[in-house]
């Protein structure tokens, strides 16, 4: 018997929950390989002077940390808001460890047993695992052929379900593709009648073509809408793990009651004011990143395959190849990009020039081999 099962007997063994037996931990690839393109990182380092800044704020937080911090991180929610603009206050802003805590957060508050979520898949796969850890039933919602969702179907869906929360994820996970407003008015105003909470989640937000056609502008006189973000990304952040909404600010308080106490540290406190302070230099990568987004649409649609327009700092392409063939060529080249499970398509993470050059020589390379005649 192998030390696998040995210890899957041990966790068996466990009183664990009925409903968590036979499942595996979230975790994409973490293999140590020249271009890693498999999990929508900046893969932009932080600037130098940013670095320092962040040094000096932490050092700074350092020297309290023998005391709790600031439980309700007034001076961070304020900056976030002074950056997202729209009027909003701190009063609307709420901040955690990652956008995966913020919904996390929004399940155990408005989830829970008896209550379910829906979202609408192909889409982002820790929705229906954070739902699981809530025990909040997920409801896989459909799209449309061609991944994209029609505000009626949207709309249809939710009056079918009336779930208690809608995810909508815009730019999607997997698919790099926006919603237009009448996709999030259509579900809002479908869920009235089950008072659901509907989160958009704006993960990928700044790297959208059109960045200010945000739901946040849509978030006067929508009670229960809640825009989801993250500093993870365009913020070269991801080992920060910061993230944060904007709603009305009772839907803060609903989180209060769930939240643990001084869930955010005073390091992370402290890094993400540093950030947000010299956010023109920690953004100046944004514009390179979609030209390399905008190169891959165009050179994989000249290879003849199928990229979806993206708004996102990735791609996902399908076409007439053996999607994991395509993977495993690319990795044997130092190249790790995203099997996200779904035939003949993968996603990749736009890179640095470099970082995309390899990536795109490898596909074509593969895509030759492929065609050529067995000698």
């Amino acid at each position: 018997m192998t030390a696998t099962n040995d210890r899957t007997d041990l966790l068996n063994a466990l009183p664990l929950r009925d409903d968590l037996r036979g499942k595996t931990p979230y975790g994409a690839p973490q293999l140590d390989v020249a271009v890693t393109l498999n999990t929508n990182e900046n893969t932009h380092p932080v600037p130098d002077d940013v670095q320092a800044a962040i040094v000096q704020e932490v050092s700074r937080a350092a020297a309290g940390l023998n005391r709790y911090p600031d439980r309700e991180f007034t001076v961070l929610r304020e900056e976030l808001a002074q950056y997202l603009g729209h009027g909003l206050t701190a009063e609307n802003i709420w901040a955690a460890n990652g956008s995966n805590e913020i919904l996390q957060q929004l399940m155990q508050a408005f989830g829970g047993p008896g209550r379910s979520v829906l979202s609408f898949v192909p889409t982002y796969s820790m929705y229906p695992i954070l739902s699981a850890g809530t025990n909040t039933a997920f409801i896989p919602g459909q799209r449309a052929r061609d991944f994209t969702l029609p505000p009626e179907s949207a709309a249809e869906q939710v009056r079918e379900h009336q779930p208690s929360i809608v995810i909508l994820c815009s730019p999607n996970n997997p698919t790099g593709t926006a919603l237009d407003d009448e996709v999030v008015d259509a579900v809002y105003q479908a869920s009235e009648a089950s008072n659901s909470i509907v989160v958009v989640d704006e993960a990928y937000a700044e790297f959208s073509r059109n960045p200010a056609a945000t739901a946040i502008r849509l978030l006067d006189g929508r009670p229960r809408l809640v825009v989801s973000r993250t500093m993870s990304k365009a913020f070269a952040l991801a080992g920060a793990r910061i993230g944060y909404f904007a709603a009305a600010p009772q839907i803060a308080d609903a989180v209060r009651l769930v939240r643990l106490p001084y869930h955010l540290s005073a390091v992370s406190q402290a890094t993400a004011l540093a950030a947000l302070r010299h956010r023109t230099a920690l953004l100046a990568d944004v514009e390179s990143i979609k030209m390399q987004r905008d190169r891959i649409v165009d050179d994989l649609k000249r290879m003849g395959l199928g990229p979806s327009e993206s708004d996102s700092n990735f791609v996902f392409f399908g076409g007439a190849f053996d999607a994991r063939a395509l993977w495993e060529y690319l990795l044997e080249r130092g190249v790790l990009i995203r099997d996200v499970g779904i035939d003949g398509h993968l996603r990749v993470t736009a890179g640095t020039e470099e970082e995309t050059t390899a990536f795109l020589e490898g596909v074509e390379s593969y895509l030759e081999s492929a065609a050529a005649p067995p000698a």
